[in-house]
């Protein structure tokens, strides 16, 4: 079957779905649109030199393989949608071979409308409270892409925000970048880490795919889970059970193997944001004057949340992912105590590097396996 003409998730209609649904933002006027992007630009540039003074990471030095883009709400939708569509279409390449001739042409249509019409309601949702992202799938299907991905930061969002919380627009602007900075840097000093996070991706949504059983169900599922991230959230009870991961939905589709895939998946997310929250941390007021003002009023903004707003965040899954995120962060301020900048940099090198999901709570067996390493 040519797997070209099958189709699962209608992504257009995603996209749409999501810019019909969503709010405009802030009113500015054109100048002020033009100059928000202007100095969101200047700000994604400086944060660079600062994301490598503290990491240390070298790849900050040339980053040519990526790009920043500056986009309203329904743009960062669109940009999302090119990025899952990238992130999915291996699976949707296997599903094709396997069971393409299996699946009729309006199967294809319901499917892929009711899936495009519920990643679009997701991505409203998420478009209005997302302030930025690095994106590195993208450039891995688009030729307009390029290949190291895109730092996306949503202009209307960031306004938004900082007159809410009354802070300095200069600095809250810079903390912001600093953040989806070091995501891009980390890309940049493990150019393997793209296509291995991909394929460890693939690998799940081929084997939850295949599964004869609910077929709609699980391919609405899984583009769920990865709407809130890579793949960061998914529908589910926000408090998950003991030794259950907390992704959601695909949690409760694993077998074993499925299990092991997904252990290394949150394990990898949780050191991408741990360590960029710990360069976060490391950012003091010679860097951002007001550094501790923006830390207090944008860590209070959860308690002024409304009922239904807290039901979706929930249901998303999104305050457990901010729990595992907590568990990165950990991980790193104990790694990088025990073995220093330098060599906690070796995480970057190799897969092999990475931390298991268990390493993840015992960064003292992660250290001590790459100091072994080292001394082999």
């Amino acid at each position: 079957m040519d797997t070209t003409d099958f189709r699962l998730i209608n992504w257009e209609l995603a996209a749409n779905t999501a810019a019909t649904l969503v709010g405009a933002g802030p009113k500015l006027s054109g100048a002020q649109i033009a100059e928000v992007v202007a100095d969101l630009r200047l700000k994604a540039d400086a944060a660079v030199d600062h994301v490598h003074r503290i990491t240390g990471l070298d790849a900050a030095r040339d980053l040519r393989d990526s790009h920043v883009l500056i986009v309203d709400r329904p743009g960062w939708a669109r940009a999302n949608v090119q990025s899952f569509e990238a992130l999915l279409d291996p699976a949707m390449r296997s599903l094709a071979q396997s069971r393409g001739a299996k699946i009729g042409e309006t199967t294809q249509i319901l499917s892929s409308t009711a899936t495009g019409v519920e990643m679009g309601a997701i991505l409203a949702f998420l478009s209005s409270k997302v302030l930025g992202q690095y994106d590195p799938f993208a450039g891995m299907l688009r030729r307009d892409v390029p290949p190291g991905g895109r730092l996306v930061l949503v202009a209307p969002n960031i306004v938004s925000v900082e007159r809410e919380l009354k802070v300095d627009p200069d600095d809250f602007r810079l903390w912001v970048a600093l953040h989806e900075q070091t995501h891009r840097v980390q890309f940049a000093a493990a150019p393997w880490l793209r296509e291995h996070l991909r394929g460890k991706i693939s690998q799940l949504l081929e084997s939850l795919l295949a599964e004869p059983d609910a077929l709609g169900e699980r391919i609405k599922a899984a583009a769920g889970s990865l709407v809130g991230g890579t793949p960061k959230t998914a529908v589910q009870e926000a408090e998950p059970r003991e030794g259950e991961s907390s992704l959601g939905l695909l949690s409760a589709l694993q077998n074993s193997e499925q299990k092991e895939i997904l252990s290394h998946v949150t394990a990898v997310m949780s050191l991408l944001e741990g360590h960029a929250n710990v360069v976060m941390d490391a950012v003091d007021p010679s860097i951002v004057p007001t550094v501790k003002t923006i830390r207090q009023r944008f860590g209070g903004r959860g308690k002024d949340r409304g009922a239904v707003e807290k039901w979706i965040r929930k249901l998303l899954g999104m305050d457990a992912k901010m729990r595992q995120y907590a568990d990165g962060q950990r991980f790193v301020s104990k790694a990088v105590a025990l073995l220093g900048m330098e060599t906690f940099n070796k995480v970057w090198e190799r897969a092999e590097n990475l931390p298991t999901e268990a390493e993840l709570h015992n960064p003292e067996q992660w250290a001590a396996r790459i100091s072994a390493a080292g001394d082999a």
